[in-house]
């Protein structure tokens, strides 16, 4: 009797079921008997149960340092959670800084657009007048650069869209390309010999007028010869050559944003050439005596100056018609567009006017408008021809060139209904050609000694050079 009792006692206590089942599923369960019983085990001080204690210990031991481990790992976890909580909140606040910037420069830049987009019509309108003329100031003669590389007078010149190269002609028949920021030469096509014309590359004859195309893949150039040159501006190539005319190419111009180049001669023709297709394509007929000068903008149009003739012509290709002005007085020698509803004129007279496409008298003209300087007095007011003017596009700044011994900048007044003069830089010499920088931070002048279509007069003084006058601001555009 007592044999089975101790054997039911060694299964209660779980010791004969560890040895007998040393792994299994009911050696787990006596595991969970030897956890549970202890207490009952303390009750009755036996010594198996004794045993069991000693495990239970051991066991809750192993137990406390699994929960103290896991304890600590909670409280690391928590470490990184608050780091990436601290980290999350940095990153949601620049988020939302940048995100504010955004909203401000969007509408900066909406306001810029919309500004753009104003800009854009009105100058399609041809109504565009961007005040700055009081923004600049008088340039000393620091602000001056002057390049010096042809042998006779400077008759043409004409700057790269980007500002970055100048290309002039002169009497001496050559081309010279010229670096702004350098102020050196990149390259010259040399002049040849008057017979040579079938051998030569270039001109034989006094190069008159250049224009280059708006994205500055073509250069053209017209000589005494009746002949176009169209040239590669970056390598200087020669590509092609226009015949046509029957007298001396007197004026060149791209219409702004093509590759269609119109032309005016003494022949008094203007022609319309397609450079893309390297044609010809049409002739247009009007004025009476030489043409003098030529310009064109965005439009399909072109405006010339009839010298002698006393008249000014916009051409309308498309229409196939033209609107002639007349009331200036003299012979008109140079114009230049404004922008596409308003022009700017000179003559011989000495006289400098303003027009509309809308009125054909002028708007505003200023007599004597180049009287001389202390430094020119020997030169009668009568004698100051205004041989060149030029414009920066759609603002309310031109300049005009003599052979009185300065160039004068002048101010369009509201609505273009006045010409104000505002500054006047001496320059020495017949000014033969203006044009000013797309950027409006320089101007351009050709001086020669000699007018640049004559020999009328000749002044020894002067120096044919090229003068870079570079302006300065006191304010930003308006």
């Amino acid at each position: 009797m007592s044999f089975f009792i101790k054997s039911r006692g060694n299964q209660k206590g779980g010791l004969g079921s560890k040895r007998k089942h040393p792994a299994g599923s009911k050696g787990k369960k006596t595991q969970k008997s030897t956890v549970k019983k202890p207490k009952n085990a303390l009750k009755l001080g036996s010594v198996d149960e004794e045993i069991a204690s000693d495990s239970e210990i051991e066991s809750d031991a192993g137990l406390v340092e699994l929960k103290g481990h896991s304890s600590e790992s909670e409280l690391e976890e928590e470490t990184a959670q608050e780091k990436k909580l601290r980290l999350t909140k940095q990153y949601l606040a620049h988020l939302e800084a940048e995100e504010a910037d955004k909203l401000e420069d969007e509408a900066h830049e909406r306001d810029l657009v919309g500004h753009r987009l104003k800009q854009d019509l009105l100058e399609q309108a041809g109504r565009l007048q961007k005040q700055i003329a009081d923004s600049y100031v008088l340039p000393t003669n620091d602000d001056i650069t002057v390049l010096r590389g042809h042998q006779l007078p400077i008759t043409c010149l004409v700057i790269t869209p980007d500002d970055k190269h100048i290309f002039s002609g002169a009497k001496d028949c050559s081309i010279i390309k010229w670096s702004i920021e350098t102020c050196k030469k990149v390259h010259v096509i040399h002049g040849g010999r008057k017979g040579t014309e079938k051998k030569h590359i270039g001109h034989t004859a006094h190069v008159l007028c250049l224009a280059i195309s708006t994205d500055g893949k073509f250069l053209a150039s017209g000589d005494r010869n009746k002949l176009i040159h169209i040239w590669n501006p970056d390598t200087c190539q020669l590509l092609h050559t226009f015949t046509g005319h029957r007298d001396a190419v007197s004026g060149l111009a791209f219409r702004k944003g093509s590759h269609q180049l119109f032309s005016a001669a003494h022949d008094r023709f203007v022609k319309i050439w397609n450079l893309d297709e390297m044609a010809y394509v049409e002739t247009l007929l009007g004025h009476q005596d030489s043409i003098t000068s030529i310009d064109s903008l965005t439009r399909d149009r072109a405006v010339t100056s009839g010298g002698r003739d006393g008249s000014i012509r916009i051409w309308k290709v498309v229409e196939e018609s033209q609107l002639v002005f007349h009331g200036h007085g003299g012979s008109i020698d140079c114009v230049a567009l404004i922008n596409e509803e308003h022009f700017i004129s000179g003559a011989d007279n000495n006289s400098l006017s303003l027009w509309s496409v809308m009125k054909k008298k002028p708007v505003c003209t200023v007599h004597s408008a180049h009287p001389g300087t202390a430094d020119n007095s020997g030169s009668s007011t009568g004698e100051n021809w205004i041989t060149c003017v030029a414009s920066l596009q759609n603002t309310d700044l031109v300049a005009s060139g003599s052979k009185d011994g300065c160039v004068r900048l002048w101010k369009i007044g509201q609505g273009f209904k006045s010409l104000t003069p505002l500054f006047t830089i001496p320059i020495v010499g017949f000014i033969n050609a203006l044009q000013f920088s797309t950027s409006g931070n320089f101007l351009m002048a050709a001086v020669g000694q000699e007018h640049r279509l004559g020999r009328w007069w000749r002044l020894k003084e002067a120096k044919n050079a090229i003068h870079i006058i570079r302006f300065k601001r006191t304010q930003d555009d308006r």
